[in-house]
């Protein structure tokens, strides 16, 4: 097949997150050599990219993933780069984890290096409920003023499993307990400085606490945050119909799942990219 001459166009979706990719098929995303390079610089412009209709299989999503950077592996078999997020036990053993994804979120939090990239292929979507909604928190950060920018560069935050996991799990089994207390606690600036010289607020579900702050008002500061930066009017959200793939910028957008009944047939394929900078 020739290589495609017209340019893909990225129309936006809202004011601050999210476009739509035109102009790209399942064909040109696996042979188009100069799409990744597009692709990278378009996300870092809009948070979250939309490929409507793709299509795509396996195979593709994982060879694509590779061309955008290191792709992080989950398991064994054919494709193991490939997590299934489904509420079906059969499927994917993690699913009771993956209620908290109900609640906005950032991946990764809880390492070293957060995750650069997700992308998400619909195979099977909720009848109710399932959308995805994203936010930036590069915008939520521009919006503060000068002086609040200044004073929050200084703030550590403290993310956990655990604060994840309390508001779909409010009473834990000791078990469950111990399960989440496993995974060490990771302290993280509230503000990401980036390499490409940019801020963003790190915020969401797995902050636990504010360091050398009391308990009730580190609650309310990061809630308030997180509130201002998920506003209605800051945020895209996606209704997914089979074959669609949304690809986002892990590092400065939010997202959540609408909530979706736990029999859904709902059936989402990701990839993620691995982080390829420091929170610092």
């Amino acid at each position: 097949m020739a290589r495609p001459t017209a340019q893909p166009r990225a129309e936006k979706l809202s004011a601050t997150v999210g476009a739509e990719v035109i102009g790209v098929d399942r064909d040109r995303l696996m042979s188009d050599e100069a799409l990744p390079a597009w692709t990278l610089d378009a996300l870092e412009e809009h948070g979250a990219l939309v490929f409507r209709a793709l299509q795509i299989d396996d195979e593709a999503q994982v060879a694509f993933s590779k061309k955008l950077g290191h792709v992080e592996v989950f398991g064994r078999g054919e494709y193991p780069e490939i997590f299934r997020v489904t509420l079906d036990p059969a499927k994917n053993p993690s699913a009771a984890y993956l209620r908290g994804t109900f609640d906005w979120h950032i991946d990764g939090m809880t390492d070293d290096i957060p995750i650069k990239a997700t992308l998400l292929a619909a195979h099977a979507v909720a009848t109710s409920g399932g959308e995805t909604e994203f936010a930036s928190t590069y915008a939520a950060f521009d919006d503060l003023s000068a002086e609040q920018q200044q004073r929050f560069g200084e703030v550590r935050v403290v993310h956990t499993i655990a604060a994840s996991q309390r508001s779909v799990t409010p009473d834990p089994t000791p078990e469950q307990q111990a399960l989440w207390d496993s995974r060490p606690a990771k302290v993280h600036p509230l503000v990401w400085r980036h390499r490409s010289g940019r801020r963003s607020l790190v915020l969401g579900a797995t902050t636990d606490h504010v360091e050398g702050m009391e308990p009730t008002e580190s609650r309310a500061f990061l809630d308030e945050l997180l509130d201002n930066a998920t506003k209605g009017e800051r945020l895209y959200r996606h209704e997914w119909t089979v074959g669609d793939m949304v690809i986002w910028d892990n590092r400065g957008v939010l997202h959540r799942a609408c909530r979706y009944d736990e029999t859904s047939p709902r059936d989402m394929h990701r990839t993620t990219l691995t982080g390829d900078e420091p929170v610092q």
